[in-house]
């Protein structure tokens, strides 16, 4: 009696083998069938991740430094962003992580893009149908809750080891700030706004693009930051199945122990972060301004 309330009742171990057995043949099968037309079809991706990874690293140093100078004061205005923001790239270069960062970079850069081609249009459609807000939700409650390694599972099974299936798992991982925040910045916008293009005569598209759009344009801002953030925690793990950057030599330096190398990359995978954060963050608060400014 007092086994049978400590020991949890369970499927006989033969059945719970023969599920997994089925489970595991099904998707292999499956993956045969139609692995050649999934890597067709993503194939785009590695094209586009590619020439990101070349235009990085073929672009000379002191142009990405120039470049980098120029968003952060077109974003912030502050002369300390640009000098941090230079500088941090300026460390990374001089302790020998200058490709990787590019790498990186790209990865995240390429994430991003393709994180608010989907995640823009899906927060629309959530903004404007209830019933699509419902189905959508709980998918995304999913995503945001399971764990980062898990999505790298059935990426590796159906597209194998590499950068496509890395992009694929760093987009999934990605993908739902963008969705929340443009749906919510959407709904958030003033009831009157609406009223006034709706007494103008206009279309669902224009007020689309002319209204909601523009005066959720901060709230948008806030979940492209949290995406790139994402983006860039999850090329780290997805170095484990082979994205290429500076999560390589961090997994290295774990399995080695090598703790220099792991420390020295750790700082520009923070570096970079705050970056990018700074930069993101400074266009958002300069929207909110222009909007503030513009209501009043």
């Amino acid at each position: 009696m007092t086994s049978w309330l400590t020991s949890f009742p369970q499927l006989s171990d033969s059945l719970l083998r023969a599920l997994q057995r089925s489970i595991d043949n099904g998707f292999r099968s499956f993956t045969r069938s139609y692995g050649d037309l999934i890597e067709g079809f993503f194939s785009p991706l590695q094209t586009l991740l590619i020439w990101f990874e070349r235009l990085l690293l073929g672009t000379p140093w002191p142009v990405i430094l120039l470049v980098v100078a120029g968003l952060a004061w077109g974003a912030s205005r502050s002369l300390r962003v640009v000098i941090g923001s230079v500088l941090t790239l300026v460390l990374i270069g001089l302790f020998g992580m200058w490709d990787d960062t590019m790498k990186t970079i790209s990865m995240v850069l390429a994430a991003t893009l393709l994180s608010i081609a989907i995640g823009l249009p899906l927060g629309v459609l959530m903004a404007r149908s209830a019933r699509v807000q419902r189905v959508v939700s709980p998918i995304l409650d999913i995503m945001q809750t399971m764990p980062s390694f898990v999505y790298l599972i059935p990426v590796v099974m159906l597209l194998g080891i590499g950068r496509v299936p890395g992009l694929i798992a760093v987009v999934i991982y990605a993908l739902p700030p963008m969705i929340r925040l443009t749906n919510l910045g959407i709904r958030q916008v003033d009831p009157e706004v609406l009223e006034a293009t709706d007494a103008f005569g206009s279309s669902a598209w224009q007020k689309l693009v002319k209204a909601q759009l523009p005066l959720a344009l901060p709230t948008i801002m806030a979940g492209i930051n949290q995406t790139i953030m994402m983006a860039l925690a999850m090329v780290v793990i997805a170095s484990m199945i082979g994205v290429q950057g500076l999560g390589q030599p961090v997994l290295r330096a774990i399995s080695n122990q090598y703790f220099t190398l792991g420390l020295f990359n750790g700082f520009a995978i923070v570096g970079i972060a705050i970056l990018f954060d700074r930069i993101s963050q400074a266009w958002g608060k300069r929207l909110q301004k222009h909007r503030e400014a513009s209501h009043d």
